[in-house]
């Protein structure tokens, strides 16, 4: 299952994988993941993946996986500390972005995402 609030993601894999579109911020991404690994999935992507700052982009998408289990206390850890890591480095907020910028910045979470499909 891949959880974004990327279009260009949603949009050249909802026929593939189960996904969830966000409509919404990365952070309303991290906290609809930590709603699912409270459910019993598991991480399958790092939430903070890539040299892009969670400050720097407005776009996250994340693999997690389809069928629950019981609580995985490692992926709860890791999500709930991605959830930390944003907040602080959101204290400088993004700045405005233009069109073009933020068509690049879907592109890098594409291009993240599509090198862990490729595994």
């Amino acid at each position: 299952m891949i959880i974004t609030n990327n279009e260009k993601v949603f949009g050249k894999y909802k026929d593939d994988y189960k996904i969830v579109f966000i409509d919404g911020s990365y952070r309303d991404v991290l906290v609809k993941i930590r709603d699912k690994v409270h459910e019993g999935h598991e991480l399958l992507t790092h939430p903070l993946s890539s040299s892009v700052k969670p400050n720097e982009t407005p776009y996250k998408s994340v693999m997690i996986s389809d069928n629950k289990g019981s609580l995985n206390i490692d992926s709860l850890y890791i999500i709930e500390n991605s959830i930390m890591a944003y907040d602080n480095f959101n204290k400088c907020r993004i700045m405005c972005i233009d069109e073009r910028m933020q068509e690049d910045f879907k592109l890098i979470d594409l291009t993240v995402l599509e090198s862990a499909l490729n595994i």
